[in-house]
């Protein structure tokens, strides 16, 4: 089993930034890509960003440019840095890892974000 633990939503005007973290614990030597999801009221949960074990990312083209997705594997750790931030970025922000044996994969609880305009 690996947890994950999101934080760092909060309320941020837009133009603002957000870092949002995931602090992965439990079976980590089982988690291969880790990503961020989010979730805004009436929608479906998109893929944000995803970065690999080898450090390959790719973005949501509605953010490209303005997030960045990295992790501190020694620490255990996944970051999410959001710059220019828009009411339309407003969601709940899942964490996720990507498990071997057997693939499976794990989700947060969520952190919230609201961008006010």
């Amino acid at each position: 089993q690996v947890q994950l633990v999101e934080s760092g939503g909060g309320l941020v005007q837009a133009g603002g930034s957000l870092r949002l973290s995931c602090a992965a614990s439990g079976s980590i030597f089982r988690i291969n890509a880790m990503g961020w999801y989010r979730q805004a009221p009436g929608k479906q949960r998109e893929l944000v960003a995803a970065i690999t074990g080898g450090g390959s990312t790719t973005y949501v083209d509605s953010v490209k440019g303005r997030f960045t997705i990295s992790r501190a594997n020694v620490k255990n750790r996944m970051y999410l840095q959001m710059n220019s931030l828009k009411p339309e970025d407003t969601a709940v922000y899942y964490c996720t890892a990507d498990l071997i044996a057997p693939m499976t994969r794990s989700w947060g609880q969520g952190t919230q974000v609201t961008v006010s305009s």
